[in-house]
This record gives C-alpha cells, sequence and structure tokens, in this order.
C-alpha cells in the first residue's frame, strides 16, 4: 500500500440515513469537511452502491456491517459479500469486511481488491468491553496475517485505562509498519477517538451531527476536526 496515502490523518464521516436519497444528501453536504466517507450499505432501506460511485467525489468507504458484530445485515452471507465487492469493482477506495467474518468472505474479498486501487479495512469491534492486552495483540497479529491493507480495532471503554491500552496499539502498529485504525466507544472512550490520529492512527471515525452517531461516543466531524486543528 502507499504509505502516503495510510499515514494521512483521515476523518471518516459514517453515514446512519436509512434513505438512499437522505443519505446522498448527508454525503454530498460533507464533503469538504471529510477525508472519507463511509457509507453504511446495512443502515439503508435500499443498499446500493452506484448513487454514491456517481455523486461523491470524496474517497468512499463502503461497510455491510453483519448484525453479529453489531451491524443490521440480517439477509444472506453471499448478497453482504456481493455489495461490497460490487464497490470494490465500481471504484471504491476502501471496504470493509470483518475479521470474524467467514473466511470464504474476507478471501473473496482479498481477491476482488488485487490490482485495483481499493483498499481492504479488516475490522475487530467488540461492544461490550475492552479485552486484555494478550486479546488485543492476538487480535492486531491475526488481523496483520489476515492480509489486510488496514486493521481497524475498536472496543468498548468503561474507564481510561481502556482508552489507553487501545491507543498502545499503535506501538506493535508502528513497529510491524501496518496501518491501525484503534480507539474506543462509550463515554470513556471520546478522547481516544480524537487523540488516535496523533498517535499515529489511520483512521477515525464521526458523526454528521450528534443526532446522527452509528456508534456509542462518537463525535461529530466537526468536533474531531476542531480538535486536530487545536493540536496543530
Amino acid at each position: 500500500m502507499d504509505s502516503s496515502q495510510t499515514r494521512q490523518k483521515n476523518i471518516c464521516l459514517s453515514i446512519a440515513e436509512p434513505s438512499l436519497d437522505g443519505a446522498l444528501v448527508v454525503a454530498r453536504q460533507a464533503q469538504g469537511r471529510a477525508d472519507v466517507i463511509e457509507i453504511r450499505l446495512d443502515l439503508l432501506e435500499q443498499p446500493a452502491v452506484q448513487p454514491f460511485v456517481d455523486a461523491i467525489q470524496t474517497p468512499l468507504l463502503f461497510t455491510n456491517r453483519a448484525q453479529w458484530e453489531g451491524g443490521n445485515w440480517q439477509g444472506p452471507e453471499e448478497e453482504r459479500v456481493a455489495l461490497l465487492v460490487e464497490a470494490i469493482e465500481r471504484g471504491a477506495a476502501y471496504v470493509d469486511i470483518e475479521l470474524m467474518a467467514p473466511e470464504q468472505s474476507r478471501s473473496q474479498i482479498l481477491s476482488a481488491a488485487v490490482a485495483t486501487k481499493t483498499r481492504v479495512i479488516v475490522s475487530w469491534h467488540n461492544f461490550d468491553e475492552t479485552p486484555d492486552d494478550e486479546t488485543l495483540a492476538d487480535i492486531f497479529n491475526r488481523q496483520r496475517q489476515s492480509g489486510a491493507d488496514i486493521g481497524k480495532m475498536v472496543t468498548m471503554a468503561h474507564d481510561y485505562s481502556d482508552s489507553l491500552r487501545v491507543l498502545a496499539l499503535q506501538l506493535l502498529a508502528a513497529q510491524e509498519q501496518f496501518p491501525l485504525a484503534a480507539f474506543c466507544m462509550g463515554q470513556a472512550g471520546k478522547i481516544s477517538r480524537a487523540a488516535t490520529l496523533e498517535l499515529g492512527g489511520v483512521l477515525t471515525y464521526g458523526a454528521a451531527d450528534r443526532q446522527s452517531c452509528t456508534a456509542p461516543g462518537q463525535l461529530s466531524v466537526d468536533e474531531l476536526r476542531t480538535i486536530q486543528g487545536l493540536v496543530r
């Protein structure tokens, strides 16, 4: 992967609008505010790829999160993966596939992305807690060995120490030269969403506003941009 692309401090707007037209409106308005725009296909009433590719110039990340990993997709796995493959074929900048997805699903996504400009994010989420350091390191190594271009690790923080341990994964990422997005959800994890970019993280995720968050403790894109400006 092009290191200049992956080492940027990217703020990604995650869109939670259920209607296609509404999501397109939010995406258009976000151009210039966000570095990347995430289209949550699983949250759309009628999932579609092409309308966003046609209308949006900002790099697009397509995610189709399965229900078993906190998402809303309840259909067949084959259809879920097919939408992500379509995103790759239509030139998406990024697609996200879960570390815990069936091996066949991950292999299909990784194979489809070969010789394209699409970068594959292999993600892992824990909505209940932040595991111990050994478990976190094991997840990191599994992501690194999966063939991913970028790893994403997100846990629920119950106190500041959880955020510190997740942010410390950036030390491993730097040592292994593996692009990583790592931060925490929840009130105690809010600071990690901004801090990760200053500690080597390649992506953090924000909402269009406080009313349209896609995860607990998520800040808005404008709040993240303000914090980013303060530390420069």
